[in-house]
C-alpha cells in the first residue's frame, strides 16, 4: 500500500499557521550559539557572558549528547539544565538544548528550557518524532500550557531524505506545535570529502518550496564543516541563499573541549565572523530583485517551450527510426553530440560537465519519448 503523500510538490497549506521559534526583528538574523555540549557550571556560564556580548539571539548548550561509540563524553545530564537556567537569569538569553525523548522533553521543559531541538539522528527516527510530539501536546496539557507556544528546532536528518525533514516537521505541526524552525546541517555521506556532513543545498531549498514562506531556515556551518575555518565560507552560502539565521558552536576554550573540539570557535572568533558577514536584506534591493526574477521567470518561460518542441522532434525521429528498423539509441551519434556541446560550454560560460549532465537528462527523456511513441504512448521504462 502507497504511503498517504499530506504535502503536495508544491507549498502546502498544511502549514498555514506556522511560526519561527526564534522570533527577531524583520530585518535582523538569528544567531544561536553556544558550546556543543554542557561540561561544567563554570564552561558554560564563562561561554554565555562573553557571548552575550556578540548580540547573539538564543545561547545553546547541549545536555544529552547522542555519540556514535559508546565510551565518549555523553553530557552531564540533567543537572546541567540548572546551568543553563542560570545563563537565562544572568544574560536574559533563551536558552535551548537538544531532545530525543518524552523524558528529555519532561526534563528540559520542567527545567525552564526555551528551545528544543531534534538532532539529525533524531529526525531520522520518525517513532522517536512521534514520540516527542505526543509527549509535548500531553505535558503541554498537564501543565496547563498551550501546545501552540513550544518552540521547536528541527534538523535534517543524517541521511538525504526531504521526506523525513517534512515528516518531522509535520509531526510536531499535527500535534499543535506552531513555532518551528527547521535546521539544515548538512548530510552524512560514506568516504572523504572537504566537508564533515555536505550541504547538498538543493534540499533545504527544496524543503522551503515544499512547506511555504512561513518555514524559518536556519544554517548550521560548524556540522556541515566540521572546522572551524570553514565557519564562516559556508555561512556567507547559506545567507546567500536567503536562510534566516545561524548556529554556531561556541566554547570558551575549544581545545579542551569534550566534543566536536575541532569546530567550535571562541566568543570572539565569532564576533570577528559575524562581523565579516554580509547579510541580504530584501527590503534595500527588493524592485531590482524582482526584475532580475522576472527576466529569469521569462527565460525559463522560453526553455520549456523549446524543451517541447525539441521533444516533439524527437517523436518525429523516433517515428522515422521506427519504419526503418532502425534502433531507438545510436552510440556514435550520442558520444559525438556530447563531445561536441562539451567542448563548446567553456566559451559560453558553462561548465563541461554541467552541459554533460543536462544532455544526458534531455536525451534521457528523448529515448524514452521514442519508445513510448513504438510502444502506443505507454511508458518505454516501464511499459506503464
Amino acid at each position: 500500500m502507497k504511503e498517504n503523500q499530506n504535502v503536495a510538490s508544491g507549498p502546502s497549506n498544511l502549514f498555514k499557521e506556522l511560526l519561527p521559534a526564534v522570533e527577531v526583528s524583520a530585518t535582523s538574523p538569528v544567531i544561536i550559539a553556544g558550546p556543543c555540549s554542557a561540561e561544567s557550571r563554570e564552561q558554560v556560564l564563562d561561554t554565555a557572558l562573553q557571548l552575550k556580548e556578540t548580540g547573539i539571539s538564543v545561547f545553546r548548550a547541549g545536555v544529552w549528547k547522542p555519540r556514535t561509540h559508546p565510551g565518549c563524553f555523553e553530557g552531564r545530564g540533567s543537572r546541567a539544565l540548572g546551568w543553563l537556567r542560570e545563563v537565562k537569569a544572568l544574560t536574559g538569553l533563551p536558552v535551548a538544548t537538544e531532545i530525543a525523548s518524552s523524558s528529555h522533553l519532561a526534563e528540559a521543559l520542567d527545567g525552564g528550557i526555551d528551545i528544543l531541538w531534534l538532532g539529525a539522528r533524531t529526525t531520522t527516527n520518525p517513532f522517536a518524532v512521534q514520540e516527542i510530539a505526543d509527549a509535548a501536546k500531553s505535558w503541554a496539557e498537564a501543565n496547563g500550557r498551550d501546545v501552540a507556544s513550544l518552540r521547536f528546532l528541527v534538523k535534517n536528518p543524517a541521511n538525504q531524505d526531504l521526506e523525513l525533514w517534512i515528516g518531522a516537521i509535520q509531526r510536531l505541526y499535527n500535534a499543535g506545535i506552531r513555532h518551528i524552525t527547521a535546521i539544515h546541517r548538512g548530510f552524512s555521506v560514506y568516504g572523504n570529502t572537504s566537508y564533515r556532513n555536505p550541504p547538498q543545498w538543493q534540499i533545504p531549498m527544496e524543503l522551503r518550496r515544499r512547506i511555504g514562506p512561513k518555514l524559518q531556515i536556519l544554517c548550521d556551518p560548524s556540522h556541515i564543516g566540521g572546522k572551524k575555518e570553514l565557519i564562516e565560507p559556508i555561512a556567507q552560502q547559506a545567507i546567500d541563499r536567503g536562510f534566516h539565521g545561524l548556529i554556531i558552536e561556541s566554547h570558551c576554550n575549544p581545545a579542551e573541549a569534550l566534543s566536536d573540539a575541532s569546530q567550535q570557535v571562541t566568543p570572539a572568533r565569532l564576533k570577528e565572523i559575524l562581523d565579516r558577514l554580509v547579510w541580504r536584506h530584501e527590503d534595500t534591493e527588493t524592485v531590482t530583485l524582482a526584475n532580475l526574477r522576472a527576466q529569469i521567470d521569462q527565460l525559463d518561460d522560453e526553455l520549456m517551450t523549446l524543451m517541447q518542441r525539441r521533444m516533439e522532434v524527437a517523436r518525429e525521429t523516433g517515428d522515422f527510426k521506427m519504419r526503418h528498423s532502425m534502433a531507438v539509441v545510436q552510440p556514435e551519434r550520442y558520444e559525438a553530440m556530447m563531445e561536441r556541446r562539451a567542448a563548446q560550454a567553456p566559451g559560453l560560460g558553462l561548465s563541461p560537465e554541467f552541459v554533460r549532465a543536462l544532455l544526458a537528462t534531455i536525451h534521457e527523456e528523448s529515448v524514452r519519448q521514442q519508445l513510448a511513441s513504438r510502444s502506443g504512448g505507454k511508458d518505454g521504462r516501464d511499459g506503464r
